[in-house]
């Protein structure tokens, strides 16, 4: 069928908006109607010079939309099902079966390499552009940054009719590893000590998850001062200026002496080592963001029993996490709509520019707008 997608041609250049052609849903997929589909920084990944998946390519990665046809061996999703989109599994795996599907053995060939990035078992894509060549559209197991996109029924979370569901994209991916790294990873729990490193979407969806799970110190640290304002509202106790000097004096001062629990969600290794150096004995620092360059820690930045543990997705699996996010939201508890602003799918450039900026916390894409 013809579609319209926003094509990625070369690491540097600008997002087009293309008629393509997308392939009918092969074994295990949905054809999904994109209503709206937010935009990470991952989704800027292909841009880096060497990385795994290259232009062309779809990007987008946090779709929701409307079911429209199933392929074969698809059971219990049905078209007109209002779905959200997370990230592909294999679910045969040991670490799928052990309910850790956000570290699934094939989880980078499965959303960022071979059938991941577009080609299929057999070498072909689902997408062909005008001149009748192939373009990489599996980014995450689904491209939605496009009017249609194919996904797989591991990747697709049915939601109920009545959600605005051109604002729930950002739960397949942003929100959902933020708030699963608090709730699920880390495990924080009542009158713990939380402090979140970077207060974008993920670290203002770990902020809101803090605050569910009864955490009685919550601090935000960030360079932005409109972001640790919103973090304030959105459940942060203190906040803390990303550029000062004593950054780790404040937290230890803050926190009783050390953090129980700290997120890192900027990648950044310096800002890595800080986390370290204001945990208390035995507290863990989960890593988000993969570290931007080699991290090197001091020989005795790990004694006292502190940890630092990896964190994909929040460790969440989607079909049920997801769920209990939009319960939350409905009670009042977790508003992660507050991080969304709207564009239309052609205005994708100015989104991703405020995404890189930090102008918008959350651009979602409206491609029926």
């Amino acid at each position: 069928m013809k579609i319209e997608a926003a094509v990625l041609r070369g690491a540097s250049d600008p997002y087009v908006i293309e008629p393509v052609e997308l392939a009918p849903p092969g074994h295990g997929q949905v054809l999904v109607r994109i209503v709206g589909a937010g935009f990470c920084h991952t989704d800027m990944l292909p841009r880096t010079p060497g990385f795994m998946a290259q232009p062309p390519v779809i990007t987008g990665h946090e779709g929701s939309g409307i079911v429209e046809e199933v392929g074969p061996g698809v059971t219990g999703i049905v078209p007109g099902a209002h779905v959200v989109l997370s990230f592909d599994s294999c679910g045969t795996c040991r670490n799928c079966l052990a309910a850790h599907p956000a570290y699934c053995e094939d989880f980078y060939r499965l959303n960022l390499t071979g059938s991941g990035s577009g080609s299929g078992p057999d070498g072909a894509g689902p997408v062909i552009d005008h001149h009748g060549r192939p373009v990489a559209a599996r980014w995450f197991g689904q491209s939605s940054f496009a009017t249609h996109a194919l996904a797989t029924a591991r990747n697709v979370v049915e939601v109920d009719k009545d959600l605005p569901l051109e604002l729930l994209g950002p739960l397949g991916c942003a929100v959902q590893t933020g708030a699963g790294a608090v709730l699920l990873a880390l495990k924080a729990g009542a009158g713990s000590s939380v402090v979140v490193f970077g207060a974008g979407g993920v670290g203002l969806s770990a902020i809101m998850a803090a605050r569910v799970a009864g955490a009685t110190t919550i601090v935000a640290v960030d360079l932005n001062e409109n972001r640790l304002s919103l973090a304030r509202e959105l459940g942060a106790t203190a906040t803390v200026q990303g550029g000062d000097d004593d950054i780790v004096e404040q937290l230890r001062e803050l926190t009783g002496g050390g953090t129980q629990y700290a997120l890192d969600t900027t990648g950044v290794p310096e800002v890595i080592n800080t986390a370290i150096d204001a945990l208390r004995p035995t507290g863990t620092v989960g890593l988000i963001g993969a570290p931007s360059r080699p991290l090197t820690l001091a020989p005795a930045a790990l004694t006292q029993g502190k940890n630092v543990k990896g964190i994909m997705e929040g460790d969440a699996v989607p079909q049920l996490f997801i769920p209990q996010l939009l319960q939350l939201w409905r009670d009042g508890r977790f508003p992660f709509d507050r991080l969304v602003r709207t564009y239309p799918l052609s205005a994708i450039n100015d989104a991703e520019r405020d995404a890189a900026a930090g102008t918008t916390i959350k651009p979602v894409l409206l491609p029926g707008s």
